[in-house]
């Protein structure tokens, strides 16, 4: 196995709480008003360090989407999904954006998202859509 390059980021970072690799920077946050099995979820214009799997068409709560998940690619962890394609023309706006799920992720300031017993099951999308 080859070398891992990751890249650092500077700045206010959201990061993978498993090992610590760089995600997103908090002047990317588009949205933080998305919502995921675990609890909250941010939307993101731009995210480094992770790789993506399979595209699969998931319903949500705002229509179907084709999107994949994304995963750290210092310990592998899924940390949440890129929108591929929006069916619903009100929803063109999330494709290519990213989506960290902040269970899975530290804040800027080391914090943590904690998962709550309410958390929506069923996917993902805005509280206000």
């Amino acid at each position: 196995m080859g070398k891992l390059f990751l890249i650092e980021l500077e700045g206010k970072i959201y990061s993978c709480k498993h090992c610590g690799t760089h995600f997103a920077l908090a002047e990317d946050i588009i949205s933080k008003n998305f919502h995921c099995r675990h609890g909250k979820a941010y939307l993101y214009n731009k995210v480094v360090n992770v790789t993506s799997g399979v595209r699969e068409d998931r319903m949500m709560t705002t229509g179907m989407h084709t999107v994949c998940d994304i995963f750290c690619v210092g310990c592998g962890s899924v940390v949440g999904w890129k929108y591929i394609a929006a069916h619903e023309k009100q929803q063109k706006y999330k494709e290519g954006k990213f989506i960290l799920e902040r269970f899975k992720v530290y804040g800027p300031d080391g914090s943590q998202y904690w998962a709550t017993h309410d958390s929506q099951v069923g996917g993902s999308d805005p509280d206000d859509a």
